[in-house]
């Protein structure tokens, strides 16, 4: 379907009815950004399209749902700048923007509320706002500017924050740009905290500490680029230093542990006692509680390491091995339905041998992300008859192994994600060339073998563009695959390296949750 097709002018007039509506500020709430100045030219991608998002019309809830509102679409947040552009100048035969005569335009009669506007007014007559949409209309509607610079990185000022119950502050936003420029955007940035109950943060920025001591992070988004404030609000009172410095360390966990206690004031419990020490060590480690033998033998030893011997024993026996690889097979779901009862138990066995081994969790993923030969004698290739498309094992390879959760981006950025379709598809692209060979009747409903390969051919188009992507990595830099090599190599080097930061945090952070009943980041698989 042409997403540009022209709209008959009736439908449009009730159409755009809703432009610029939506969630935002109100009207005449915005403060004066010093971008641009008023002899300097108009930017549509700079200027023009950061009024759209902060007015909300590019929301969910408004134009930028997938089929638009009353006729008028645009992208979700303005992550396709071209078609919003389109959208704008050349459909509804150019009534929203009329450079005769701007102050006719639709974009502005609407929005200022001059004409009935189903979402109301949603920016000032005659304000800041208007006159950027007016001076842009009437030089023509410029695509870019000659010298325009591109936005590069966005910040915010503090950084960190210690604050205490009932207290608040403004933060700011600067967008940073590639001439050099700093911009004050603070007033049409879009902002989330993502524990509310503790801090709370309003659509000018404002952070309000709430009456729950703990830490929460604020996060603020323009036009795409996210930027993070970390609030702190202790308990009430002192702890004395002294006590933090006696306590016990028997690694670097524990100082980082100890640090952030002392940093929001909680006082350590004292440690349990051996029987309930017991039977948290058996049931977190192998999955069952030790016998009344076992009770009475631990706490009847007197040895002062008993309790880190204790650990290393469990990691030493068979159930350790089969509660964790029970663990993993939740995790990678084979589904015996779409790849066969056999396949399915060699699936499980790979995983069990896997931890009654003692692999090397790196080796792990990059023997999983690689898999090939038989389903029924290389249990780590049912990964890929289980999951078939590019599209479908990508998602699930970036948030089991760097805890990226990537299915919003298969159609839209997400308002609080740095991700695309661009990086989906081009992620996708590592698993486009896996070849498979089935043998049996109609492979993969049936329970028969299937052979995994490198293939030579297969690639990932973006879906807008139809352009043909290249295998990328989602952040950083990774090789690039030789034209006859299996993908899949690449990225397995590029997932288990030491500059990595994503693959040792998420499983880290999936074993903290296992062992506490909370990870360190909720959701666990959810790094952003």
């Amino acid at each position: 379907m042409n997403r540009h097709r022209p709209i008959p002018v009736l439908v449009f007039l009730f159409g755009v009815a809703a432009c610029l509506g939506g969630l935002g500020h109100p009207a005449g709430a915005l403060a004066q950004a010093t971008w641009p100045a008023e002899e300097a030219g108009v930017s549509f991608e700079l200027d023009v399209m950061p009024i759209l998002t902060a007015r909300g019309c590019n929301m969910g809830a408004c134009h930028g749902k997938a089929r638009g509102q009353n006729g008028f679409q645009l992208s979700l947040l303005g992550f396709d700048p071209e078609f919003d552009y389109a959208a704008l100048t050349k459909e509804a035969r150019g009534r929203r923007v009329f450079p005769a005569a701007p102050d006719r335009s639709l974009l502005t009669l609407k929005a200022s509320a001059r004409l009935a506007h189903g979402g109301g007014q949603r920016i000032e007559p005659s304000g800041r706002d208007e006159q950027t949409l007016l001076r842009w209309i009437a030089s023509g509607m410029p695509r870019r500017l000659a010298d325009e610079p591109k936005l590069e990185s966005v910040r915010v000022t503090p950084t960190e924050l210690r604050m205490k119950p009932g207290d608040s502050l403004a933060m700011k936003v600067e967008a940073v740009y590639s001439n050099g420029q700093v911009v004050d955007v603070t007033a049409r940035s879009s902002y989330q905290s993502n524990e509310s109950g503790i801090v709370a943060v309003d659509d000018t920025g404002l952070i309000q500490a709430g009456p729950i001591p703990g830490e929460a992070t604020i996060m603020a988004r323009y036009m795409g680029l996210i930027a993070t404030c970390n609030v702190l609000i202790p308990l009430a009172g002192e702890v004395p230093a002294d006590l933090y410095a006696d306590l016990p360390r028997h690694n670097f966990i524990d100082d980082l542990v100890w640090k952030k206690l002392q940093s929001l004031g909680i006082t350590p419990s004292a440690p349990t006692d051996d029987s309930r020490f017991l039977r948290r060590a058996f049931i977190d480690i192998i999955g069952r509680v030790p016998t009344p033998d076992e009770v009475r033998q631990f706490t009847a030893d007197t040895t002062p390491e008993k309790r880190a011997a204790l650990v290393d024993s469990l990691l030493e026996r068979p159930e350790y091995a089969d509660h964790w690889a029970n663990k993993w097979a939740d995790l990678l779901r084979p589904n015996p339905y779409r790849v066969g009862l056999k396949a399915t138990l060699n699936y499980d066995a790979w995983i069990r041998d896997s931890f009654r081994k003692n692999k090397p969790y790196d080796q792990f993923v990059r023997e999983l992300v690689t898999a090939e030969g038989s389903t029924w004698e290389n249990g780590a290739a049912t990964l890929f008859r289980d999951r078939r498309d590019p599209d479908e094992i990508g998602t699930l390879v970036s948030q089991l192994f760097l805890g990226v959760r990537l299915d919003c981006a298969k159609c839209h950025h997400h308002p609080f994600e740095k991700w695309g379709q661009e990086h989906f598809y081009s992620f996708a692209a590592y698993f486009a060339r896996v070849g498979r060979k089935g043998t049996g009747l109609s492979p993969p409903i049936s329970g028969g073998e299937e052979i995994v390969m490198a293939g030579k051919k297969g690639d990932v188009s973006h879906p807008l563009t139809g352009e043909v992507l290249a295998p990328q990595p989602l952040f950083g830099e990774a090789r690039q695959p030789a034209e006859d090599e299996d993908r899949r190599h690449a990225l397995a080097e590029w997932i288990t390296s030491d500059d990595n930061h994503y693959f040792r945090e998420v499983i880290a952070n999936r074993i903290w949750a296992d062992m506490m009943g909370r990870g360190l980041v909720e959701p666990v698989d959810d790094l952003r």
